[in-house]
């Protein structure tokens, strides 16, 4: 029986995938979470085969914490599941130690093979993503201009990402400066819309 921990903040998404998972004969989901913190301590408590994680959950990216699990749980395959197809993510999950990626308009047929594989040792990954993100390149940004573009992003002053980050006003502005260049945009709203779309934040 293959065990599988799932970890989904949309409550409906969660149980659906849950149930249709376990309809499989050879599948087990052994543990739901609706956060990203919560995915390291519950899969170190049920040791599971499989961490199936979403992106975009509250308190830590399913990335963050599928860099964790390769850290701490190493045995456990991780499979990115998401509703965005982005082709920064997709590098930014292969370099966390994920051995899949897939976008969640697919079939449930196709996740039920993937876990299958992933556990086989193979990587798993949405073709038309991984067609994207070689296209697309690697990000441009480092990681403090990717920590200060997403400072920005919610309209935050550059006096209010100083302190947030702990850097001087003038640093701010060299780094916003770098990533408006490199992401070819005229400000840092754009840039930072520029750098989400492309999943570099």
């Amino acid at each position: 029986m293959i065990t599988v921990l799932l970890a989904e903040d949309q409550g409906m998404m969660r149980g659906a995938l849950a149930m249709l998972l376990d309809l499989e004969d050879d599948i087990e989901v052994v543990a739901t979470v609706a956060t990203g913190g919560e995915v390291v301590p519950t899969a170190l408590r049920v040791r599971p085969d499989v961490a199936l994680l979403d992106i975009e959950m509250p308190g830590m990216s399913g990335l963050d914490a599928a860099a964790e699990l390769r850290d701490r749980l190493p045995g456990c395959r991780v499979l990115i599941l998401t509703t965005f197809g982005r082709p920064g993510y997709l590098r930014r999950a292969m370099e966390a130690g994920a051995a899949g990626f897939l976008v969640k308009d697919g079939p449930v047929e196709q996740l039920a093979v993937a876990i299958r594989r992933v556990l086989a040792g193979e990587k798993v990954i949405d073709p038309g993503l991984a067609a994207a993100a070689l296209s697309a390149g690697a990000n441009p940004l480092t990681g403090r201009e990717r920590d200060v573009l997403a400072a920005a992003a919610d309209g935050a002053t550059i006096a209010d990402i100083a302190l947030r980050l702990h850097l001087s006003e003038s640093t701010v502005r060299n780094y916003l400066s770098a990533a408006i260049g490199k992401t070819g945009t005229r400000n840092r709203v754009e840039a930072a819309r520029n750098a989400r779309h492309n999943g570099w934040l």
